[in-house]
C-alpha cells in the first residue's frame, strides 16, 4: 500500500520510512547509517536515536505584570532566558532548566 494517511511527523518515523522504501523497492541497505541503526538496536534504536532532531512547538502565554515587581518586570527576565536557552548554539549548549 503507497498511500498516506497522514504525513511524517517525526525524525524516527522518517528513518522508518526510509528504510522501508529501500526495502520495498529491493535496493540495497549498504551503508545507510539508519539501516546499521536498526540492525544494531531494532526499532527501538531508531525511536531513541533518529538521524535528525525532533522539531518541538511551543507557545507563548502572556502573563499580568506582579505588583512587587518595582521597576523592574521579571517577565523581560524570563523571557530573555527562555529565548537564549532556545536559540543557543550547539555547542555551548548545556542542559539545564529554564528560569532557574
Amino acid at each position: 500500500m503507497s498511500s498516506r494517511l497522514w504525513p511524517i511527523a517525526e525524525p524516527a518515523q522518517a528513518d522508518y520510512e526510509q528504510l522501508r522504501a529501500i526495502v520495498l523497492a529491493g535496493g540495497e541497505l549498504g551503508e545507510v547509517l539508519t539501516a546499521r541503526r536498526f540492525a544494531r538496536r531494532g526499532l527501538a534504536g531508531l525511536i531513541s536515536w533518529p538521524a535528525r532532531e525532533p522539531e518541538y512547538l511551543g507557545s507563548v502565554v502572556g502573563a499580568r505584570r506582579p505588583r512587587w515587581c518595582g521597576s523592574g518586570d521579571p517577565r523581560e527576565q524570563r523571557l530573555r532566558d527562555v529565548y537564549g536557552f532556545l536559540l543557543a548554539d550547539r555547542e555551548s549548549y548545556r542542559l539545564r532548566a529554564v528560569g532557574k
